[in-house]
C-alpha cells in the first residue's frame, strides 16, 4: 500500500537529514599513464564494430583482443576539465590525428588514498574524463544480418569522492551476456560538487563564467553516455538499447540521474545498487552555496568576489586537503536536477523507463565495523545503548534499541550494523520501488548469500568478523573487482552465473531471468515481493514478500532516517 501524503512529507522530512553522508567507500591511487597517440594508416576495420581500430566522432582508435574480446581503454570522451575548464560543464573531445592507442586506462580523477587494492597512493590528476569500452568479438554474421548489442554504462560507486571506471572489469560479463559494456570516470568530491557563486541567477552566472553549480561530475556522466549515443555503433553497440547501472554512489548516481530532465532520452533503463540510501536525496542550493562559501573560506580564497578565481589557481592537492568534511551530494534546484529524486518520482516528471533496484541483506556490517571493531574498539553491550542515542536521538534511539536487541544478533556491532543497514539501504530501496512504481516496470533484488567472500579491501578482517551479505559484495558476483578473481566456491559461482543471467535478461530489454530460477518480481503486479539471491544450500533464489518485515521497514518508514557516523 503506498504512504498517503503526509506520511510521506513527514518521512522525507526526516530522512532528508540521510543524505548529508556521503559514503566513501574507496579513494585514490598514482595516475596511470594516458594512451599515446599513434600515426598508425587505419587498417582491419570492422564495419560492424568487430575489429581493434574503430573510429569515433574524435579520431581512430585501436584497442586489443582479450581471450574475452575486445576492450578499448582509456578513451577520451569530453575536454579535460584543467585550467579554465575547471568547473565548467563538459565538452566535446577535441578530435586528434593518426591513430590513438587505447590499451591502458587513463588517469583516476582526484582523490584521496584509500584502503582498496591500487589505491595506496592518493590521485591528483584532473584529466581524467575517459572511458573504457568492453565488447564480445565479431560473432561473425552474414553481412547485412549483424545485429547492434545492447549496451551498459557502469557509474562506479567510492561515495562520489572516489573510484573509477576501471574498478571493475566486465569483459567476462559482456561476453556471457552479449552485450557492449562502458565503464566510466567522472569527476569527484570538491572538484565534481562545488556550489557557488552565481546560484541566484543562472543565466547571467553562466554568461560571466562564474556558474558554479555543483553538479559536474554528474553532467560528467551524461556528456559519457552522449559519447555513447554518437560512437557505440563502431564498437557494436545498440545506441537505443542503452542501461546505466552502478553500485553505491553510482546507484545513487543512477538514481539522480532517472530525475534529471537533462537525461532524458540518453538511456532506456536504470540499474541501482545500493544506490538508494537517504532516498537518493540532493543538497538544496542554499545549503551547496552555504558549503561552497566555507569550503572556499578553508582553502585559503575567504572573499566571495574571487573566489572563484583564487581556487582555479589552487593546485589540485590543496583542493584536496580541504575538501574533507563536506558533503559532495548533487544538488537540487538548477536545470539539472530541478526538484529533490524523490519528489520527480512522485510527481511524474522521473524518466518512465524499466529499473531493477536493491540492495544486500546485511548493508550495515561494512561501515559498522569500520566505526568499531576495525578501529580496535568493538562496540560493547554497555556502549550499546549510548551509540544508538548518539546516532538517532534519545527518542528514536530508544526505540531502535527495543527493535534491535543485542540479544538477537551476534554481537552489539552486528547489532548496530543491522540497524544501520535497514535505515540506510533495505527500506530505502523498497521505498524507491514503491515510488517508481507507477513510472514503469520496477524489479526489485535483495542480495542475501550470507556466506559471500567480503570484497578484496576487508577479506583479511572477514577471517575474524562476519560482514554477511554486506555493502559491495554481490559486485564480484558480476564483474571481476579491481581486475580480481574472487574466491567463490562451486555454489556462489553457479549463484554468480544466475545474478549475470538476470542483469543481462534486463540489459537486452526484458524482465530478469534466469534458467531455471523465479523471475524478479515487477512491482507494478507484485508489490513489496523481492527476488531473493541466495545460494543452493541456503533456500535457492526464491521471491519473499517477508523483506519490508525482516527489516522493521514500519520503523523507518515511520520515522525516517538519520545520517550514521561511519568515518
Amino acid at each position: 500500500m503506498r504512504r498517503t501524503g503526509r506520511t510521506r512529507r513527514a518521512g522525507r522530512a526526516g530522512r532528508k537529514r540521510s543524505a548529508r553522508t556521503t559514503l566513501t567507500l574507496v579513494a585514490a591511487a598514482a595516475a596511470l599513464l594516458t594512451p599515446h597517440l599513434a600515426q598508425a594508416a587505419p587498417q582491419d576495420v570492422s564495419p560492424r564494430g568487430g575489429g581493434t581500430l574503430v573510429h569515433t566522432d574524435a579520431g581512430w582508435l585501436r584497442g586489443e583482443s582479450t581471450a574475452e574480446g575486445r576492450q578499448f581503454l582509456g578513451i577520451p570522451y569530453a575536454q579535460q576539465p584543467v585550467g579554465n575548464l575547471r568547473w565548467k560543464e563538459p565538452r566535446p573531445a577535441k578530435p586528434w590525428q593518426g591513430v590513438r592507442g587505447a590499451t591502458s586506462f587513463g588517469n583516476r580523477c582526484v582523490q584521496s588514498a584509500s584502503w582498496d587494492p591500487g589505491y595506496e597512493n592518493p590521485s591528483h590528476t584532473e584529466d581524467c574524463l575517459d572511458l573504457n569500452v568492453y565488447a564480445p568479438k565479431d560473432v561473425h554474421a552474414p553481412k547485412g544480418q549483424h545485429k547492434p548489442r545492447p549496451v551498459l554504462l557502469w557509474l562506479h560507486g567510492g561515495g562520489l569522492t572516489a573510484g573509477a571506471g576501471e574498478d571493475i572489469v566486465p569483459d567476462t560479463f559482456a561476453r556471457r551476456t552479449g552485450t557492449v559494456v562502458v565503464t566510466v570516470n567522472y569527476r569527484l568530491g570538491a572538484m565534481g560538487f562545488l556550489a557557488g557563486k552565481g546560484l541566484d541567477d543562472e543565466a547571467s552566472a553562466r554568461a560571466s563564467g562564474d556558474y558554479v553549480s555543483g553538479n559536474y561530475g554528474m553532467l560528467d556522466q551524461q556528456a559519457a553516455l552522449r559519447w555513447v549515443r554518437a560512437n557505440i555503433g563502431s564498437f557494436g553497440g545498440d545506441r537505443q538499447r542503452v542501461t546505466i547501472a552502478g553500485e553505491s554512489a553510482g546507484g545513487r548516481s543512477v538514481c539522480t540521474q532517472l530525475a534529471s530532465p537533462t537525461a532524458k532520452g540518453l538511456y532506456r533503463a536504470g540499474i541501482v545498487q545500493s544506490g538508494a540510501y537517504g532516498d537518493c536525496a540532493a543538497r538544496q542550493r542554499d545549503e551547496a552555496l552555504a558549503q561552497g562559501t566555507a569550503f572556499a573560506k578553508k582553502a585559503g580564497c575567504p572573499d566571495p568576489a574571487t573566489a572563484l578565481a583564487c581556487l582555479r589557481k589552487k593546485p589540485a592537492e590543496a583542493i584536496l586537503a580541504a575538501q574533507g568534511g563536506f558533503d559532495w551530494a548533487p544538488v537540487a534546484g538548477g536545470d539539472f536536477l530541478p526538484v529533490q529524486p524523490e519528489e520527480a518520482y512522485e510527481n511524474g516528471t522521473a524518466s518512465r523507463v524499466p529499473v531493477l533496484n536493491g540492495a544486500n541483506s546485511d548493508e550495515g556490517t561494512l561501515f559498522a565495523y569500520g566505526q568499531f571493531d576495525g578501529q580496535g574498539k568493538p562496540l560493547t553491550e554497555e556502549q550499546y545503548p549510548g551509540a544508538l542515542t548518539q546516532t538517532y536521538g534519545a527518542e528514536l534511539g530508544a526505540k531502535v534499541l527495543k527493535r534491535y536487541p543485542v540479544s538477537r544478533h551476534a554481537s552489539p556491532t552486528h547489532a548496530y550494523a543491522a540497524a544501520q543497514g535497514d535505515q540506510m539501504f533495505a527500506c530505502s530501496a523498497l521505498r524507491m520501488d514503491r515510488s517508481l512504481a507507477d513510472r514503469g516496470p520496477v524489479y526489485a533484488y535483495e542480495f542475501a548469500d550470507r556466506t559471500s567472500p567480503p570484497f578484496a579491501s576487508i577479506r583479511d578482517a572477514g577471517e575474524t568478523f562476519d560482514f554477511g551479505a554486506t555493502h559491495v559484495n554481490e559486485v564480484q558476483y558480476l564483474f571481476k573487482h579491481f581486475g580480481l578473481a574472487s574466491p567463490l566456491d562451486a555454489e556462489q559461482r553457479a549463484l554468480a552465473r544466475q545474478m549475470v543471467q538476470y542483469w543481462g535478461s534486463f540489459i537486452h530489454g526484458g524482465a530478469p531471468r534466469a534458467d531455471g530460477q523465479p523471475t524478479a518480481p515487477d512491482q507494478r503486479s507484485q508489490p513489496g515481493r523481492v527476488l531473493s539471491l541466495r545460494t543452493a544450500s541456503a533456500g535457492g533464489n526464491a521471491v519473499s514478500g517477508a523483506v519490508a518485515r525482516e527489516h522493521r521497514c514500519d520503523l523507518w518508514d515511520r520515522e525516517g532516517s538519520r545520517p550514521a557516523d561511519v568515518g
